[in-house]
């Protein structure tokens, strides 16, 4: 069983646009920022430090009481994984993204765009889920 902890985040844009930061994983997919909680860390604190490895952002503000979590099974080494990952909420007035290594590009999209780029349906629902809290 691995765990990881992410975070849809979203910032305001000129004339109050709101808009979702999107991932672009090395392997093709767009996703949110997210990472394997580490031995010792709570989940916030591996949103904090997997947000600021993956993009540089260090200045989060949590909008408290949304959380949501979803699970998947995929395989490594051909032994089948199961997968919990927990999203939380998280607004930031950063524009400016150092991507990791992990990633290929980002984007700042409108709601209706970022449903339309991210890759998996567990990923536009939790958008869905975040966006209508």
């Amino acid at each position: 069983m691995e765990h990881s902890a992410g975070a849809v985040l979203f910032g305001y844009f000129p004339y109050g646009e709101r808009k979702f930061l999107l991932l672009h994983y090395s392997s093709g997919h767009w996703d949110f920022a997210k990472g394997n909680v580490e031995v010792g860390e709570t989940e916030v604190q591996a949103v904090i430090r997997e947000i600021f490895e993956e993009t540089g952002i260090t200045d989060l503000r949590f909008v408290e009481g949304y959380i949501q979590s979803i699970f998947y099974k995929y395989r490594r080494d051909g032994n089948l994984v199961q997968k919990k990952v927990s999203f939380y909420l998280a607004q930031t007035p950063s524009r400016n993204i150092k991507l990791s290594n992990e990633h290929q590009d980002f984007l700042w999209a409108d709601y209706h765009s970022a449903l339309k780029t991210l890759t998996y349906r567990s990923a536009r629902d939790v958008l869905i889920s975040a966006n209508n809290f």
